[in-house]
């Protein structure tokens, strides 16, 4: 099943791609053309020691010149394999990405959902550091964060946040002074809506970290027919400026809560959030259901006049079932800080839900995707996952499970970033201050949450 991130921050873009959890492979993408790079020496298949890997992240840092892409070194035992190990690790290249170095690992354990990032910034008093966050689940998903300073050699010893909180898929991003700030999804004591959206500051370099504040309640809708995106993981990415962006699924425009819209809020620290707007992909109470986001923005861009693509999946009908689920690829932008959007356009499918990994925690086509901006282009750069359907045994018919030969693969597009007169809209039927939602959760979270 594939898992895949960018960076951004040079002329090219890094995708790294999860296969089938057995190894990572990469792909430059340079002025629209594809160069395929081999895979990363990570796990038992590709000259490593790991027999799987999972969640890669791709950052790049300026100072040092080296490539990180940070991941899940899993150890397994038994038949069928259970995870004994998953290891925090980072693979790194001096030479722009033609050879990488063996795994180091960042920390040890059973840990989930890392993300790097580098302060890319020369004037920064942490110019070079680069920051992973990463959760244990074994500890109800504590939030730790490791930072380097040496380009990925050496790692520091996991830290807590100042209030010891517990989250999940945070996606830290450095400021031009070189404050970190680190959107994450936060746990409530709802049964119904059990997730929240949070963020947390370092203005030290990464030698302690902040609580966690609440940047908004985030109620979400349950895309039907078992798909694996039952948790609204956020997309962040930052401007010019250090303006921060964090788009997640949520359905506090809809009545009775019965899909989910892509809503966004900024922050100039990371402390201070504005009230969540919807983006206007389609109307209110249409019936589309909007998931998995991946928000890019033109790091040459900030403010009122910054630059954002934003990609994502999404039922056109969302009360399906699941042999009837049709899912699909779309994109949509803004040239003013997201103030006003372009219409939406559909970049792939549909595809029945069906024809994706079929996992034991639902059918599977990314925890996230990415989208990215080079810097002072007109186009962004989504990579997502399109299905075809499955063959190879016909008595498994068109669902792609153990025993039928699937085919899922990886898909970029080149997207004109062109903005548009729709206005993201702030009016919402479950305001932040009602903190009562309808139950959204047909299939009850189990903790610790474990999503890799």
């Amino acid at each position: 099943m594939p898992i895949y991130v960018r960076d951004r921050q040079r002329k090219s873009i890094l995708l790294a791609l999860t296969l089938s959890m057995f190894t990572i492979s990469l792909v430059f993408i340079e002025k629209g053309r594809i160069f395929v790079h081999g895979n990363l020496p990570i796990t038992i298949f590709s000259g490593g020691s790991y027999d799987r890997a999972s969640d890669a992240s791709v950052a790049f840092d300026a100072r040092d010149h080296v490539w990180l892409i940070s991941s899940l070194g899993i150890r397994t035992t038994g038949t069928p394999p259970a995870i004994t190990v998953a290891d925090v690790i980072v693979n790194r290249s001096t030479d722009g990405g033609l050879t990488w170095s063996k795994p180091v690992v960042v920390a040890s354990g059973n840990l989930d959902k890392n993300w790097t990032v580098c302060d890319n910034t020369p004037t920064s008093p942490f110019y070079g550091n680069c920051y992973t966050e990463f959760d244990n689940p074994n500890d109800g998903d504590r939030i730790l964060m490791s930072t380097s300073t040496d380009g990925g050699r050496t790692w520091g010893a996991p830290e807590q946040t100042a209030n010891h909180d517990f989250g999940i898929g945070g996606q830290p991003l450095v400021q031009p002074d070189g404050r970190v700030v680190v959107p994450i999804v936060g746990f409530t004591t709802s049964l119904n809506q059990p997730f929240i959206m949070n963020s947390f500051i370092s203005t030290n370099g990464g030698k302690s970290w902040g609580s966690t504040i609440q940047i908004s309640t985030a109620p979400r809708h349950v895309p039907n027919g078992g798909i694996r995106a039952d948790i609204n993981l956020p997309s962040a990415e930052i401007d010019r400026s250090g303006n921060i962006y964090v788009v997640w699924s949520d359905c506090r425009f809809e009545g009775g809560c019965f899909a989910n819209d892509l809503v966004l809020s900024t922050s100039k620290d990371g402390i201070h959030w504005t009230a969540p707007k919807r983006i206007p992909i389609d109307p209110v109470s249409r019936g589309v259901d909007h998931f998995l986001p991946g928000i890019a923005v033109d790091s040459t861009t900030s403010g009122d006049s910054a630059h954002i693509g934003l990609a994502y999946y999404y039922y056109p009908f969302a009360n399906c079932q699941t042999a009837d689920c049709l899912l699909s690829v779309g994109f949509i932008s803004s040239v003013d800080g997201g103030e006003s959007w372009s219409k939406s356009q559909p970049l792939a499918g549909p595809m029945a839900l069906t024809w994706t990994p079929l996992t034991t925690q639902g059918f599977m086509v990314a925890d996230y995707i990415s989208t990215s901006i080079v810097s002072g282009s007109d186009n962004a750069t989504p990579a997502f996952a399109v299905a075809a359907p499955p063959t190879g045994n016909p008595a498994r018919g068109l669902t792609c499970i153990a025993g039928a030969v699937c085919h899922q693969a990886i898909f970029t597009a080149t997207v004109p970033v062109v903005g548009g007169s729709n206005t993201a809209e702030s009016d919402a039927i479950y305001p932040d201050n009602n903190t009562t939602y309808p139950a959204a959760d047909p299939w009850p979270i189990k903790s610790p949450i474990t999503v890799r």
